[in-house]
């Protein structure tokens, strides 16, 4: 096995296991504008534009007939003749059938436009969570290794419920609003412009109140938006990690970290609670000026000027009509605030770069054998400390290769590498003489069977996760996989058997089981590339050996890369790597390298506490 690497010292800090270290509070991009924002929510509502159509239309009949109510109201206080104490009863009956009939026509239509956008909107929730889980699939590893997992659970659920919630509330609610605006101002010109003048007072009124507590409050939704995430990521650690708080007597400091953070949330929240209902008592405030004037102006004119008593009627009637609109949409502000601070988080995620695009003439991998190559390959996680210099390797189909070296060395760096989780920064693998890059991920990865320290059950029986890595696999060749793995006593002595539930979180089975249950999936993939990263780490020693009798079955005609600290799990590699700051700093066999007397003899003579003769 060729070797290249430099002789440049160089510190490297330690990473995570399969993938670098986790900063569950890393800070996420700036937000977008509102304007933006609003404009791209519309863009996802069109795909439904055909029933928006309907909706717009009823939408439309329904604000014709609002307006035209006040007009009747009127014309009902004119069949009344007060100076020769007559009333027109025909008229009168009429009058009040009509407005009668555009009551109980204009709730019917808005019943039925409510059930149409209600199924709208959650169409839309439906299509953010799809688009967004879809986006989750293509996003790169390094944004799950830099962002709360609970943060990142808070916008898909919280944030869209937001998103909905003001969807359906207000699309048609702003709509008819426009439409009633346009349509009363029309008939109230019609009617008397100088009362029409009047009314028109509370539209300056209104503009200038929202604008002034637009912006004090949307900073408050966004911050709030950003404490819930913040908050959810916590509890989300918390009850993953709540046997360490508890084994270290931390409930003290969790409950101040929540306390601290729940202070943040309740602040942001209260506050922008607060400046977003003043609206309400403002806006009543305004109506209500807005009334009397009109009432005080139209008894005027009535008196002095012969307008008639319906006209005035109908006018205050349009004034409460005109203003209703704007009131609707202050009642709703806080809800639109928060939707747009929620879409905004959203939309960020959607927005995110995702992994490298496979090339266009990227190749499907026929029949791979197992050949794997390291060319001067560089990488860093942070693009300024590097993790791995100028490695350069060759390992031939069928080889076992144990990497070893100190915690942070790179050694998962270049099994992730190698899976394509990450990209190099220079340099090239190959598996088969093919670049990496010039094959298709989805054929790449079915060239790994994978086994981690940290293992991953999914929700589901044990048969299931064991068929993970083979879905059409038949049960009885998960039950051989299963055998070979020494899980089968086990799971047999289970009451459920096969068809036990498991899953990622819940502490039914011990770690050790656990871990022999991913390395039957492995098993069950029989992919010609088997990588192991600490796959006994957790198991007893009677148990190791058992799996590592099946390891040398499952590694026949396999290449394996083996990432171990135990000396009884590399010693019988047919190449042992030792990596230390960013190199290949030995390679060889355990004999070969033994006798160098290098760092590999120093690593062996630590942990086993013997003379070479004795080992």
């Amino acid at each position: 096995m060729a070797q290249q690497f430099t002789r440049q010292e160089a510190k490297v800090p330690a990473m995570g296991r399969f993938g670098g270290g986790h900063n569950r509070f890393a800070p996420g991009a700036k937000p977008k504008n509102a304007k933006g924002t609003l404009l791209r929510i519309v863009k996802i509502y069109m795909r439904w534009a055909k029933t928006i159509f309907i909706a717009m239309l009823l939408t439309v009949v329904s604000s014709l007939i609002s307006v035209g109510i006040p007009l009747f109201i009127g014309k009902t206080f004119n069949t009344f003749d007060i100076l020769h104490r007559t009333v027109d009863i025909n008229r009168l009956i009429v009058t009040l059938s009509v407005i009668a009939v555009l009551y109980i026509t204009n709730w019917i239509i808005s019943w039925v436009n409510g059930i149409i956008m209600l199924k709208i909107s959650q169409k839309l929730v439906f299509t953010l969570r799809s688009d967004f889980f879809e986006k989750m699939q293509r996003l790169p590893l390094k944004f799950y290794d830099t962002r709360s997992h609970g943060d990142t659970m808070s916008r898909i659920t919280n944030d869209v419920d937001n998103i909905s919630s003001t969807i359906a509330q207000t699309t048609t609610q702003l709509i008819s609003s426009i439409l009633t605006l346009v349509g009363s101002l029309a008939v109230m010109i019609e009617l008397n412009i100088p009362l029409t003048l009047v009314v028109l007072l509370c539209v300056p009124l209104v503009m200038l109140l929202t604008r002034g507590i637009a912006s004090r409050s949307r900073s408050y939704f966004k911050a709030q938006q950003q404490s819930l995430g913040t908050l959810n990521g916590v509890i989300e650690e918390n009850i993953l990690g709540l046997k360490m708080v508890k084994a270290f007597d931390k409930q003290e400091d969790v409950l101040q970290q929540f306390g601290e953070i729940n202070e943040k949330l309740f602040d942001s929240s209260y506050k922008a609670q607060v400046w977003s209902g003043f609206m309400m008592p403002l806006m009543n405030v305004i109506n209500n000026f807005v009334f009397a004037v009109v009432a005080i102006v139209g008894g005027i004119l009535s008196v002095g000027y012969g307008l008639l008593v319906g006209t005035v009627v109908s006018f205050l009637s349009y004034s409460k009509q005109f203003a209703q609109p704007l009131n609707a949409v202050a009642g709703m502000f806080n809800t639109i605030q928060s939707a747009l601070a929620g879409a905004e988080r959203v939309f960020e995620i959607l927005d995110h770069l995702e992994e490298t695009p496979d090339e266009e003439e990227a190749v499907e991998m026929d029949q791979p054998q197992g050949n794997v190559t390291f060319e001067h390959v560089y990488f860093s996680y942070d693009k300024t400390n590097p993790i791995l210099k100028d490695v350069s390797f060759k390992v031939k189909a069928g080889d076992t290769v144990a990497l070893v070296g100190e915690t942070g060395a790179g050694k998962t760096t270049i099994v992730n590498l190698l899976t394509r989780f990450y990209d190099v920064d220079s340099g090239t693998i190959l598996i088969d003489e093919v670049p990496i890059t010039q094959v298709k991920r989805n054929s790449l990865r079915k060239c790994f069977s994978v086994v981690l320290q940290d293992t991953c059950l999914f929700t589901g029986t044990i048969m299931d996760n064991i068929r993970y890595s083979q879905t059409d696999a038949a049960n009885e060749q998960v039950i051989q996989a299963a055998k070979i793995a020494r899980a089968h006593d086990f799971i047999s002595k289970l009451p459920k058997g096969y068809y036990t539930m498991v899953s990622g979180a819940a502490d039914t089975l011990s770690q050790g089981q656990r871990q022999l249950i991913a390395i039957a999936r492995a098993v069950l993939c029989d992919s010609p590339i088997l990588i192991l990263d600490e796959a006994t780490s957790s198991v007893d020693t009677k148990t190791e050996k058992d799996i590592q009798h099946a390891f040398l079955n499952l590694m026949k005609n396999r290449t394996s890369f083996l990432i171990a600290h135990r000396l009884s799990t590399i010693r019988d590699a047919d190449y042992i790597m030792v990596i230390g700051d960013g190199k290949i700093l030995e390679s060889g066999n355990h004999k070969s390298l033994m006798e160098r007397k290098g760092r590999y003899f120093n690593m062996v003579i630590s942990q086993m506490g013997k003379m070479p003769e004795a080992i």
